[in-house]
């Protein structure tokens, strides 16, 4: 009769094959991006959420106030400014971001001569600086001789103070960021279309659909993954805003109808000096954007489908 093998002799001659230590292998050369992780994010994360608990003003030691940042933010009328600013821009860029995308995208997704080249050309704007961009639209925003100016003046209309004006300036704004994030989430929803099998639009010719059928029970149901995936990006990206609003509005001079909660971040850090103030607004914004991405995550059990 054969004797047991014990499992701690089992499991060391298993080691002994061709591919015992791969594990070790693994960490070895998996070790430099975990202490790059661990050194430049994680480190980073929580040192911030420790200056969150100070005040400090870069030049005195930091000195603990506990919760007091947290607090003081919450009676803050220019940081509830900005978090309603944020939460406005973020209502508006990110799904007339996606619908604008979806069209062209489906638009562009015809075998025609020199496709490539238009395709091409839509994803120019995300490639382009934002300081170049900025100054572009500063200038089709000018209203002493912007381009929109002379263009609604052609119909009669008068001439706006696009940026400066509090009910204009943040749908400028997002005009500008739409514009310019538009490229992407097409080519991501071009990828989507094209990796849609041929055979369920034939299938569902067979059946007599036309083309408004075949777009919402074939394409739209078949596209949700793409459009899931540009929807996070989108929704993190709304709230992070920061480059057009510094380029091209500059809160506060004269309205603060603009102020995002990054520009608080960078303002209260780098302009007034209260890193402690900075920090805290940071670890809302972070929580914020967290929470947000969960339930996002947790809803696309009931619409996205995956084929």
């Amino acid at each position: 009769m054969a004797l047991p093998i014990p499992f701690g002799a089992a499991r060391g001659r298993r080691r002994k094959g061709p591919r015992a230590g791969e594990g070790w292998w693994a960490l070895l050369f998996l070790a430099p991006t975990l202490v790059g992780l661990a050194l430049l994010s994680a480190g980073p994360i929580l040192a911030s959420f420790g200056i969150s608990l100070t005040s400090w003003d870069l030049l005195r030691p930091p000195q603990f106030v506990g919760i007091d940042n947290f607090v003081n933010l919450a009676n803050d009328p220019r940081f509830l400014v900005s978090l309603r600013n944020t939460a406005i821009y973020t209502l508006l860029s990110a799904p007339i971001g996606l619908v604008l995308a979806l069209a062209l995208a489906l638009a562009l997704n015809q075998p025609l001569r020199g496709i490539a080249l238009i395709r091409t050309a839509y994803f120019l704007p995300v490639v382009t600086s934002a300081t170049a961009v900025g100054l572009v639209w500063a200038w089709i925003y000018s209203p002493a001789s912007g381009l929109l100016n002379q263009a609604i003046g052609v119909v009669g209309l008068p001439p706006q103070k696009w940026i400066t004006d509090p009910f204009w300036a943040m749908p400028s704004i997002v005009a500008m960021s739409v514009w310019q994030g538009l490229g992407i989430n097409v080519i991501v929803f071009l990828a989507g279309l094209q990796a849609i099998p041929q055979e369920y639009y034939d299938a569902a010719s067979v059946d007599g659909a036309g083309r408004w059928p075949k777009l919402r029970n074939v394409t739209l149901p078949l596209l949700t993954p793409s459009i899931f995936f540009t929807g996070i990006l989108s929704l993190i990206g709304s709230f992070q805003v920061f480059d057009q609003v510094y380029i091209l509005a500059r809160p506060g001079k004269p309205t603060e109808a603009t102020i995002t909660l990054v520009y608080f971040i960078y303002e209260s850090g780098f302009k007034f000096f209260r890193m402690g103030e900075a920090a805290a607004a940071s670890w809302i914004l972070f929580l914020i954007v967290a929470v947000l991405t969960v339930v996002y995550f947790r809803s696309q059990n009931r619409w996205v489908h995956y084929q």
